[in-house]
């Protein structure tokens, strides 16, 4: 009957994990679920509680931080915000110039300045070098080079992964 107990202390703790995420109470049911074994081979409550402890203690000393780095390094990072507005093409809306200017940039209009010195017109194709507060820093999109926007991480995740 025991055993009962321990799968669903087992059950309870892997269903808190879902809830956090942080792979602790993951580690704790994988010790319950050894616990349930040895109840079920009639072993004695004490060595039910050793078997528990000793199991939880090597999966989360054992397997959790490889089992963390995995999931991380996996997990592509996404920009999002105004992150994902840099190397974005904008149109100019009103002239922009180092001081001030208008761009319409992905569906809404933003306030621009010009990277370098001169005025690109209405109509103008640029590039988002970066955002300054509620600023978007354009270049002319003729003379913008990949290198400028190779700091930047791409609003989306590359085919292979990388950032």
């Amino acid at each position: 009957m025991m055993w009962i107990l321990w799968l669903c202390a087992a059950l309870i703790l892997a269903l808190v994990e879902v809830l956090v995420v942080d792979l602790v109470f993951l580690m704790l049911a994988g010790g319950a679920l050894a616990a349930t074994v040895a109840a079920a081979a009639g072993a004695p409550l004490p060595v039910q509680v050793i078997v528990f402890a000793v199991v939880a203690a090597l999966l989360l000393v054992a397997i959790r931080p490889w089992a963390l780095r995995r999931f991380r390094t996996q997990t592509p990072e996404v920009a999002t915000n105004t992150a994902a507005l840099v190397g974005q093409a904008a149109i100019v809306t009103e002239a922009v110039s180092e001081r001030d200017g208008r761009v319409k940039l992905d569906g809404e209009v933003w306030s621009a300045r010009l990277s370098g010195p001169g005025v690109l017109e209405a109509g103008t194709e640029v590039r988002v070098l970066r955002i300054d507060g509620a600023t978007a820093i354009v270049a002319p999109a003729s003379e913008i080079q990949d290198e400028l926007l190779s700091d930047a991480p791409p609003a989306y995740p590359t085919p292979d992964g990388d950032r």
